[in-house]
């Protein structure tokens, strides 16, 4: 990697406003090699954003959440194959979407064919799908529904589709460990790391720290200031808050077979799980473009890809060429456009943290491949 080249390009990139403001860091095993910010944190404010910035990590959530779950499972209080409604009982309600009426809005179900599992959860596989997703979830899904009583698209364990299953595991969590998500992992997994600015509210002292929000738009990013408090509403699959340096401890854990700080946090055999496939031959598949210009196309390498328990996981062939992550890298991404990759194989761990809509703006997409491939230079 050539630290001097990847500073260039993030400069460059800010300054022709591919993004307003990107953090990228990354470590080895043992170590920080590179961290570097570029663009502003607030720009109505003039603030350049620096390597600590705080930024709304989304969906980046999701394998916190999932390593919780699997801490519970290595103690036995969690079955990964047990029926999720075993310790969240109104999942025994939901049922699979069989037929839907678009001029009146009705639609029939049916009980699903098996129940949905914690593992089922934990791959994306229960049929549970964020109803952005799909136009018949978004009718269907008024604001005031459980998310028990909204339909599976599928019966579980048929196919990979991305939802809020996360959050539900996130309920898990909390009824099992008889602790909120946030003190759990606070406890369990932030402390530990030396994770000190992460969680779901952001103290009133390190608010000027946090990326301000932005849209593209016709005629360039448009800001939303910050709000004066700072927290979001504590799911499993969203909502932390964190930094690419915090980001990077996390990283760490799975580049040390579940050791951090010279002490054994996870197993070896559950770091392992996390990391590798665990929905067979299926693939994740590459989602439409969301309406509204939420999201473009995602993710990259979808069509060829497996998923483990909380991360995508990079399959042969490889995308490119020798700049690029290795087989058996695990990866995902959040919806304002934050991406991390943890690559066993190098090691290294990369966290590019942006903090704009639509997600997976052509922008970003041209930042994180760029990053990338200077990364892995020279290409072999």
């Amino acid at each position: 990697m050539h630290a001097a080249a990847l500073r260039d390009f993030l400069d460059d990139a800010a300054g022709r406003s591919l993004a307003p403001a990107v953090v990228v860091g990354i470590v080895d095993a043992e170590r920080q090699i590179f961290a570097h910010a570029a663009g502003l944190r607030d720009a109505a404010r003039g603030a350049a954003l620096a390597p600590d910035a705080i930024f709304r990590i989304a969906s980046m959530t999701k394998p916190v959440t999932s390593l919780a779950v699997m801490m519970l499972a290595e103690e036995g209080a969690i079955e990964i194959e047990a029926p999720a409604a075993t310790y969240w009982p109104e999942l025994d309600r939901l049922r699979v979407l069989t037929a839907f009426d678009e001029a009146t809005g009705a639609w029939v179900s049916r009980p699903p064919k098996r129940p949905v599992t914690v593992r089922h959860l934990l791959t994306h596989t229960s049929g549970i799908t964020y109803s952005f997703l799909d136009a018949r979830l978004a009718k269907i899904d008024d604001g005031s529904k459980s998310r028990a009583d909204i339909p599976l698209l599928h019966d579980p364990g048929e196919r990979f589709s991305y939802g809020p299953g996360t959050a539900m595991l996130g309920s898990i969590v909390a009824a099992v460990s008889g602790a909120t998500l946030d003190d759990f992992c606070r406890a369990r997994i932030f402390e530990p790391l030396g994770m000190v600015d992460t969680g779901y509210a952001v103290p009133a002292g390190k608010r000027d720290r946090v990326v301000t929000q932005q849209a593209r738009g016709a005629n360039g990013f448009v800001e939303q200031p910050n709000a004066a408090t700072i927290a979001s509403r504590g799911r499993g699959d969203d909502g932390l808050l964190s930094t690419a340096g915090d980001y990077a401890r996390f990283m760490q854990l799975f580049l040390n077979g579940g050791r951090a700080n010279g002490a054994r946090v996870v197993s070896e055999a559950t770091i392992g799980a996390m990391m590798s496939n665990q929905i067979g031959s299926r693939r994740i598949g590459t989602h439409p473009a969301v309406p509204g210009a939420i999201a473009h196309p995602f993710p990259i390498g979808g069509e060829k890809d497996g998923f483990g328990f909380g991360f995508q996981i990079e399959t042969p062939p490889e995308r490119s060429n020798g700049c690029r992550r290795r087989a058996g890298s695990c990866s995902w991404s959040g919806i304002f456009n934050t991406y991390f990759w943890i690559d066993p194989q190098q090691p290294i761990g990369v966290t590019v943290l942006m903090q704009f809509l639509p997600a997976h703006d052509a922008g970003a997409i041209e930042i994180l491949n760029g990053v990338e491939r200077i990364v892995y230079e020279p290409c072999n």
